[in-house]
């Protein structure tokens, strides 16, 4: 099943990223700039083949997504065809159309699973009256406590609840009812684990106290009919707003702890302490996603998959739009600014910005990666 989760894992972020890059290439194709190789996974390249559109289309042996190499792609480029020999504005759809097929991604795959039944992942999440339906999903164990009953008969978190002693569970309060009204005894418990059923037999303590040993949650599905596109753009709209947010909140807890461990006293050290432990576990790289990815594809199933798929299309939307250079919205920031001052973005500045910018990049996903490995151990 590792293997399997591994396996998903990498698909998933690789059609995410490719689907990205496609953008940039359609986008590129249909005002004009010459697109060389369109590429999955990246190099050393493992095959290629040139198509009838002489677009070189390759295989690389690195996964984890791809590129597409386009004609003159310096802004300062000026031969037909190439990319800087475009107009701002075609320049600016080219640079945008990852982060749109990005979003429009996100909205297909929730307005599919407004139908099958699409998770309640926000307080306020849209759904469109008259057209919208709840359904309860099984009682599922959120955490289990060690060397207490439910631990001791194999039960592990995530674990969906499908029969207690001979009865069907429909509530968390009914579950709750049952080990209470069979403490002190041992009952068989059939589960979902994966999507597989199995069984247990648990020796539940008696008394009034904690008979079982593990806390509850009971996730929801709304499922839509007609409305189920506007629900899917609606909910897309909702977690880049959520993700902005979260960005934000980020940003100020990473600048408050800084500020605090330079000026502040030893309480005032301490709290920055805080604020730079909050920032640095709100922040995921490539080994978090697929450290959340992997599990997903082993235990939650096709539709918590999927949504997990959405939202991290939706993320990486919204990262790609924002002013970093070496990111398609720093690229865009960088060319805009130049063309408001009337300055000349050449081939050498335009190198030297970028350079930078990806360095910068470099050493934060580097810095990322080592706390997600942290955090994954953990």
């Amino acid at each position: 099943m590792l293997i399997f989760g591994i396996i998903i894992g990498i698909i998933a972020l690789t059609f995410l990223v490719v689907v990205h890059e496609l953008g940039h290439a359609i986008s590129a194709r249909r005002n004009g700039v010459v697109v060389e190789e369109f590429g999955i996974g990246f190099p050393p390249r493992a095959w290629s083949k040139k198509l009838k559109n002489k677009v070189v289309f390759s295989l690389n042996w690195l996964p984890l997504g791809g590129f597409v190499k386009l004609q003159g792609e310096h802004d300062a480029a000026s031969k037909k065809g190439d990319y800087g020999a475009a107009s701002f504005w075609a320049k600016t759809k080219i640079l945008l159309a990852g982060v749109v097929i990005n979003w429009l991604a996100a909205a297909v795959l929730l307005s599919i699973l407004a139908v099958t039944g699409l998770p309640k992942v926000l307080d306020n999440q849209f759904a469109m009256p008259g057209d919208t339906k709840t359904v309860p999903q099984l009682v599922q164990l959120s955490t289990v406590k060690s060397d207490y009953p439910a631990s001791k008969a194999g039960l592990q978190a995530r674990d969906k609840i499908v029969r207690f002693a001979g009865q069907e569970v429909q509530t968390m309060q009914s579950f709750i009812d049952l080990t209470h009204k069979y403490a002190g005894q041992t009952v068989e418990v059939i589960y979902n684990r994966g999507g597989s059923e199995a069984t247990a037999h648990v020796a539940l303590r008696s008394g009034s106290g904690v008979v079982f040993g593990a806390s509850l949650v009971q996730p929801s599905e709304t499922q839509s009919t007609w409305s189920a596109p506007i629900v899917g753009v609606a909910t897309t709209g909702q977690l880049t707003w959520e993700t902005l947010k979260g960005l934000g909140q980020l940003v100020g807890n990473l600048a408050n702890g800084l500020v605090l461990q330079l000026t502040g006293n030893e309480n005032g050290k301490k709290i920055a302490s805080e604020e730079l432990a909050t920032a640095s576990y709100s922040v995921a790289g490539p080994v978090g996603i697929l450290g959340v990815i992997f599990p997903a594809a082993q235990q939650a199933g096709l539709t918590q998959l999927i949504m997990l798929i959405a939202v991290i299309s939706v993320a990486l939307a919204v990262m790609n739009v924002l002013p970093i250079p070496a990111l398609d919205g720093g690229r865009w920031f960088t060319m805009a600014v130049f063309r408001v001052f009337n300055k000349k973005l050449t081939k050498e500045r335009e190198e030297k910005i970028q350079t930078v910018g990806f360095v910068a990049l470099m050493v934060l996903v580097a810095l990322v990666t080592v706390a997600d490995v942290g955090k994954l151990i953990k």
